[in-house]
């Protein structure tokens, strides 16, 4: 996953914070530079949590997703291993494991740090990223900003990038074992 392009691009700059606490619990991700898992993919949905001391890893990652834009093609599960690099409590530097014996670099390069209602992760060579939020939905012009920052910030070019579709139902929020705070009923399409 990725390629050797990143030797001339600067390195990413990550959050000077990110609390590690706070970033815990759900993400919906709204925008994606896909990896191969992802190209057709809707309702992404990510649930960071801290994992018990000596574990051997940091975080679990459960990453959950529908394969097609048609949210009732199959539902598909990724779980992940997250480490924190430096400081574990408050670090924008991780590397995520999507399958042995692979560790990713897993920069936390946008961070909503108010609320923590969005994040942008990025990867080295800028094949990737993941453009999160807290609800499936995000207003228009915080998603612009965003992709703006990508590209004249972090030297992102968007070709690829798509939106992934958050299409829920009262059915479908059940069967993925989210609540009406993460998804609430005025977001639902039935």
């Amino acid at each position: 996953m990725g390629n050797s392009s990143s030797s001339s691009l600067p390195k990413l700059q990550t959050v000077a914070t990110c609390d590690t606490s706070r970033f815990m619990g759900t993400w919906f991700v709204v925008g994606v530079k896909p990896t191969m898992f992802e190209t057709t993919c809707s309702n992404a949905v990510e649930k960071y949590s801290l994992t018990e001391e000596g574990k051997g890893h940091d975080v679990d990652i459960d990453f959950q997703y529908n394969e097609k834009e048609d949210m009732s093609s199959k539902l598909k599960s990724l779980p992940q291993k997250g480490w924190i690099l430096g400081d574990k409590s408050n670090s924008g530097k991780w590397k995520v494991s999507p399958f042995w014996p692979v560790k990713m670099p897993y920069p936390i390069i946008e961070l909503d740090d108010k609320d923590y209602s969005y994040c942008v992760i990025g990867y080295p060579s800028r094949d990737y990223c993941w453009i999160m939020a807290r609800k499936p939905v995000m207003p228009e012009d915080t998603y612009n900003a965003l992709t703006t920052k990508l590209v004249e910030k972090h030297q992102y070019s968007l070709e690829g990038l798509r939106k992934v579709p958050q299409t829920w139902t009262r059915e479908e929020r059940e069967k993925r074992g989210l609540t009406n705070v993460e998804i609430p009923d005025e977001l639902l399409s039935e």
